[in-house]
């Protein structure tokens, strides 16, 4: 299972970096049906772009530690699971969006149980942490 995690979190990273980077020099052209939205919508594209580079760099830095650290996932998963719920609201409040945006929505709101899954797996397998009711050895024997 450690495997699973830790690729799965090197390939949501790269793929994260990846779009970001799509998104800041594509701009509004990166985002299917918003080509026409204009100057304001094209900024905030570019700069959530930016964002989504760092949350991508978050998962590679997770993926690199030893072992990976099952909070952590847990909360960058958390974060993509708030996205997906995000495109239900827009749906539920603007109606039905680009088909692909409906693809990510379900990418979105179905990747992140895999990883509270692998998490808690990766979490089980590590090692135990000594218990408090350990007596201390004393030097005075």
């Amino acid at each position: 299972m450690t495997r699973a995690l830790r690729t799965l979190t090197r390939l949501m990273g790269w793929a994260c970096v990846a779009i970001g980077l799509f998104h800041v020099a594509l701009g509004n052209a990166a985002t299917p049906g918003a080509g026409s939205a204009g100057a304001t919508v094209d900024s905030w594209g570019r700069f959530m772009g930016a964002v989504f580079v760092g949350y991508g760099l978050a998962w590679l830095w997770v993926a690199r530690q030893r072992p990976i650290p099952a909070r952590e996932v847990r909360w960058l998963a958390g974060i993509f699971l708030l996205g997906g719920a995000g495109r239900l609201l827009s749906l539920a409040v603007h109606g039905w969006p680009h088909g692909f945006q409906i693809a990510l929505t379900v990418i979105e709101l179905g990747l992140p149980p895999v990883f509270f899954w692998l998490a808690n797996t990766e979490e089980a397998e590590e090692e135990p942490a000594p218990r408090g009711d350990v007596e201390p050895v004393s030097a005075d024997r």
